[in-house]
């Protein structure tokens, strides 16, 4: 059964939307790439931009879902990432671009309904 585990980020203050998008995309997205690889089946960032278009400070700015087979594979990956060098160089980069205090992640239960 698919575990998905969903992450909540937002940018550090002081960086635009456009940055945050930018850095992500070409560096920080790398380093999940090359952490997850092996793991997980999916690694997807939803950047989020308000429907309405007003200009407030959002609470978060992307969604962040990975999916793993199982949660076997789910709990071996975070092990994995645990290792200090490894978890030197994520953290390292988290400061760059994310507020870590408000960083909240999530083991997400789906419910589907058919419409």
């Amino acid at each position: 059964m698919t575990v998905t585990v969903l992450t909540l980020l937002k940018r550090r203050d002081g960086m635009s939307k456009a940055d945050f998008i930018a850095y992500y995309e070409s560096r920080h997205r790398l380093i999940g790439e090359k952490v997850l690889q092996g793991w997980a089946t999916r690694y997807q960032r939803n950047h989020l931009h308000p429907l309405d278009g007003t200009d407030v400070v959002p609470d978060f700015d992307v969604v962040l879902e990975i999916d793993f087979p199982d949660q076997q594979t789910c709990d071996a990956c975070f092990a994995a990432m645990a290792d200090p060098e490894t978890m030197a160089e994520i953290v390292a980069d988290e400061e760059r671009l994310f507020d870590r205090a408000r960083m909240r992640t999530y083991r997400v239960e789906r419910q589907v309904s058919r419409i």
